[in-house]
This record gives C-alpha cells, sequence and structure tokens, in this order.
C-alpha cells in the first residue's frame, strides 16, 4: 500500500462530491485527493503507466458506465492492478443487503453508509483515513 499515494473518489452526485471534496480539505490530509465521475473514468486513470500507486479508493456503488462493484471486479481480477494492494472502500446511500454482499464477494475492504449530517460524515471520513494510514498491508 502506497501511505502516500492519491486517494481516488468515485462519485457521481455531484452534492456528495462537494461535501466530500470540502471535508478532505478541511481534514487536510497530506495525500492528493482525485475525484472521478464513473467507474470507467477511474479504471482509465489507473491503467495508465505512470500513475501513482493511489492510498485508498471510495467508490460510490451506483455509477455510470461501470459500478462500483464492476470496477471492484476489474481491479480485482487484473494482475497488474490486483498486486498494487489498493484498499478498495464502498460508499452508499443505503446498505441494501445484496449491495453488501455484492461487495464484500469482490472482496472490498468495507462498506459505509453515506451520512447526510456533515460532521458524521467527516467523522467517518477521519475514522477511515486513521485507521488505513495504521494498517500494515503487503508493500509492493
Amino acid at each position: 500500500m502506497n501511505k502516500n499515494g492519491p486517494i481516488l473518489i468515485i462519485e457521481d452526485d455531484i452534492d456528495d462530491l462537494k461535501f466530500l471534496r470540502g471535508i478532505f480539505k478541511k481534514l487536510d490530509f497530506s495525500n492528493e485527493v482525485l475525484f472521478f465521475i464513473d467507474g470507467e473514468e477511474a479504471l482509465n486513470y489507473l491503467n495508465k503507466p505512470d500513475v501513482m500507486r493511489p492510498f485508498l479508493i471510495l467508490s460510490d456503488v451506483d455509477l455510470p458506465k461501470l459500478s462500483g462493484v464492476e470496477l471492484r471486479e476489474k481491479l480485482k481480477t487484473d494482475a497488474d492492478l490486483s498486486i498494487r494492494c489498493i484498499p478498495y472502500l464502498f460508499f452508499s446511500k443505503a446498505a441494501e443487503q445484496r449491495a453488501v454482499i455484492d461487495a464484500y464477494s469482490k472482496s472490498a475492504q468495507g462498506f459505509f453508509v453515506k451520512q447526510t449530517e456533515l460532521p458524521k460524515l467527516e467523522k467517518m471520513i477521519s475514522v477511515i483515513m486513521e485507521y488505513w494510514k495504521i494498517c500494515s498491508t503487503p508493500s509492493f
């Protein structure tokens, strides 16, 4: 895991993007934060040869072009991308059992319900970041 790498946020809801952008700016982590509006755009970015290995990916489940679950599956089954050991976390407005099962069946490292209150969402992001900053994973 590249703890200094960028954080990829894949979110197609403009309001949620604004909230997340503001939270990451306020929390002031040293990682660059990159935003993508669909899974296909994120996959194209990750497939570029000169891209720094991301620290983690926060992905909505329902995305245009390539859903979060489909993107996770592609990353998991691609030999070059899977060896990068990038934590993949899902964010969704609701935790429907089918979506949670699908996420974990694709080896997601977490599934979080988006908080509608800004302080709660900020706390969630802070806890996620703190956890992964101290977590030990294989280094490649």
